[in-house]
């Protein structure tokens, strides 16, 4: 899995939008374009966006394809973010000491 394609996906807002109403459950373009008030075109193309980044898959329906989540795309995310705080909150924040690689041994 690409995380910063991920990211990217994520990162414009309508796809964000698109995404969290994806989470809350299965949708078609049709029902999207309509709750969210932007053509159909516009909303196949973010899910095309957000289905080459891994995000979602679609399932047919007869003459529709409803886009649900891949639940692997949403624990990798997760696992991410968590992995993120862990580093954070063991990094050391102590500000009188510079852990730069360049600073010659002994300098503050």
């Amino acid at each position: 899995m690409n995380l910063e394609k991920m990211l990217k996906a994520l990162g414009e807002p309508m796809r964000f939008q698109i995404y969290n109403n994806i989470l809350e459950r299965k949708h078609c373009v049709r029902s999207l374009s309509k709750k969210l008030g932007i053509s159909e075109p516009a909303i196949s193309q973010h899910l095309k966006v957000m289905r080459e980044a891994d995000l979602i898959y679609g399932e047919k329906y007869g003459y529709h394809t409803h886009y649900l989540p891949k639940q692997d795309a949403v624990d990798f995310l997760m696992e991410s973010f968590l992995k993120m705080q862990r580093q954070s909150l063991s990094l050391d924040r102590n500000a009188a000491i510079c852990h730069c690689e360049f600073r010659k041994e002994g300098q503050q």
